[in-house]
């Protein structure tokens, strides 16, 4: 794949977070910084919504905007950008396909948070992804249960270096991500499979299967996935290794649910 679509999220003097199509794909804290990452897998052929939210609050609360005072300039863009294999999201050459900016100077007052969109014409061909289909999910405590309970059998059998649940769960999304970058779900199975085996051998797999009390199921797309957190907002499924020099990892969760079965389709 000679080109990349890619979503290049910055901000200064607040938090951010960028949505493709209503699927979160990138966010910065209040400090501000920048997230890229490609974006072939949330994308449509044609129009697309591309939307930034300024002063983004922690997941599961229902925070009313509230006016804010900026202290120093205060910014955010979000960007969709084609570039070369290699290339530099900050290369002055990279083609900007669409944006959203944001922007108030130092002292004044500003909403927090806000939301702000467009629509952008993206020159794709990819099939039309599974979960832009998905149906709604029910919001009941029956398939709330049902859901938490999945979340915290994959951390479990993740932090015993079994991949295959989390894999089997995961096999459309895989099968997809194939065809997004062109490549085949079998190589993509297998570097995560060994890439998780590498982890378990050197120890660097702690995951603690987390209480109830502290997944946050934040509904998305129009409540036909569900991304499951932690309070601050990080990925439910993460290592939490007491030695930094092993680092951590993170793998984000967004599930569908159909026909009582649940699948991890992002």
């Amino acid at each position: 794949m000679e080109r990349l679509l890619v979503l290049d999220l910055e901000s200064g003097g607040c938090a951010a977070e960028a949505m493709l199509n209503g699927m979160p794909v990138a966010a910065v804290g209040a400090a501000g910084g920048r997230a890229c990452l490609a974006v072939h897998e949330y994308t449509l052929a044609g129009k697309n919504q591309l939307a930034l939210t300024v002063g983004a609050a922690l997941p599961g609360q229902a925070v009313a905007s509230q006016p804010r005072i900026a202290i120093g300039p205060t910014w955010a863009r979000a960007r969709l950008l084609l570039i070369r294999q290699g290339q530099s999201p900050a290369d002055a050459n990279a083609r900007v396909l669409g944006a959203v900016e944001w922007a108030t100077a130092e002292g004044r007052s500003y909403e927090s948070p806000s939301t702000h969109a467009r629509e952008v014409e993206l020159p794709v061909s990819f099939p039309r992804w599974r979960w832009f289909d998905a149906p709604p999910i029910a919001r009941n405590a029956t398939v709330e249960r049902q859901v938490l309970e999945f979340v915290q059998q994959l951390a479990f059998e993740l932090g015993r270096g079994n991949a295959e649940p989390l894999l089997t769960a995961a096999h459309l999304r895989f099968e997809e991500l194939a065809l997004a970058y062109q490549r085949t779900a079998a190589d993509g199975v297998q570097r995560f499979r060994d890439h998780l085996q590498q982890l378990y051998a050197a120890k660097a797999l702690k995951i603690v299967p987390p209480a109830a009390e502290e997944i946050v199921l934040r509904p998305v797309v129009e409540g036909r996935l569900v991304e499951c957190l932690t309070a601050l907002g990080a990925p439910v499924l993460r290592t939490q290794n007491e030695n930094p020099a092993l680092g951590d990892h993170a793998w984000p969760v967004r599930l569908a649910m159909v026909e009582g079965r649940i699948y991890v389709l992002r």
